[in-house]
């Protein structure tokens, strides 16, 4: 949540504010409370994960998590007592009011205080500025899920290392979701040029009210613009159903998507995002393709090209149709 600030290099003060203060986007300091033994992690600025120690000081951003698979909160849920978690490694701070058996360690906290400079509150919106808006004009590829972790990034990420093969540049992007940094980091690894997520407009996570996310995808959506890229590779987290707007994104950009790729973890989500959001996606990959079994049920049930972009045998397919949908005419293979 800090990389977009200043947080590391300039002085600043900490100090405890009353909660009719708090808002969304709030830099706040947590001091860590969980027991020692097997330490949960925060991720640093630069995107590497640390252990954190009980006492330790962690700033990070009030913001709200509805994650399906993983831990719901807010920080309008952190009670009198000032005892808060980490809902995501990237810093996202508030109240789980609902954690999943398969998450093992939330970094526990207590509220310590607000980032403040000269008596005022610092905040994530505080570092985007008010540059004047780039069209949105740009080819884009885009990842959508019937659900967190379906393998939307890593579908990104092959996708990406494909298409910069050819003398690409390429933006990689997550325009909707909770904040963490390592998610688009693997875009970069993978060979994007530039990578941004919904943190560069300022938001901890993209759960806010719909005009609002409107306002601050169009700022994300101008900062991709003036890259000038060849082509967009975005993720919407989440799928198209939940609180994180991602039904916004695909409005927002639907004449530039010029591919639409689906991700899935089970085979009748698939058919229940097709049919309840009226999409059709022109591939199908994620966990669903892991085995043979679930490729061909997806294909009997959809007719539409199944993948498992992990197996290498199935990259020729996914060059021949990226090809074909950026209208590619001379691929560099």
């Amino acid at each position: 949540m800090t990389r977009i600030s200043d947080l590391e290099s300039q002085p600043f003060e900490v100090r405890s504010l009353p909660r009719g203060k708090w808002q969304t986007g709030d830099y706040v300091v947590g001091k860590i409370t969980s027991p020692t033994g097997k330490h949960p992690v925060i991720e640093l600025p630069n995107g590497r994960m640390m252990e954190v120690m009980e006492g330790d000081l962690v700033i990070g951003a009030f913001g709200i998590r509805q994650a399906t698979l993983e831990v719901v909160g807010s920080w309008q849920d952190i009670p009198e007592d000032g005892s808060m978690e980490a809902l995501t490694e990237g810093g996202l701070f508030g109240k789980a009011t609902s954690v999943s058996f398969i998450v093992e360690n939330l970094p526990a906290m207590e509220y310590y205080g607000h980032i403040l400079r000269n008596d005022t509150k610092v905040c994530m919106k505080d570092f985007v500025g008010d540059r004047p808006l780039v069209k949105y004009n740009c080819p884009t590829i885009m990842m959508i899920g019937t659900s967190m972790s379906s393998g939307k990034t890593t579908t990104a990420r092959v996708i990406i290392h494909e298409l910069k093969k050819q003398g690409l540049k390429i933006v990689g992007a997550k325009l909707a979701g909770a904040g963490q940094y390592h998610d688009i980091l693997s875009m970069e690894d993978a060979g994007a040029d530039a990578i941004f997520d919904f943190v560069n407009a300022g938001m901890p996570s993209s759960i806010c009210h719909p005009e609002e996310y409107r306002v601050n995808l169009r700022k994300l959506l101008s900062m991709i613009a003036a890259e000038k890229p060849d082509v967009v590779v975005a993720e919407a987290g989440a799928s198209p159903f939940e609180p994180y707007n991602g039904a916004i994104v695909l409005e927002e950009i639907k004449e530039q998507i010029c591919c639409t790729v689906m991700c899935a973890s089970d085979p009748y989500a698939v058919l229940g995002v097709i049919k309840s959001f009226g999409l059709t996606p022109d591939l199908i990959s994620g966990i669903v393709t892991d085995t043979t079994a679930g490729v061909q049920l997806v294909e009997q049930m959809t007719k539409i090209k199944t993948l498992t972009l992990a197996d290498s045998n199935s990259i020729p397919e996914l060059i021949e149709l990226l090809n074909r949908k950026l209208n590619i005419q001379n691929p560099e293979l």
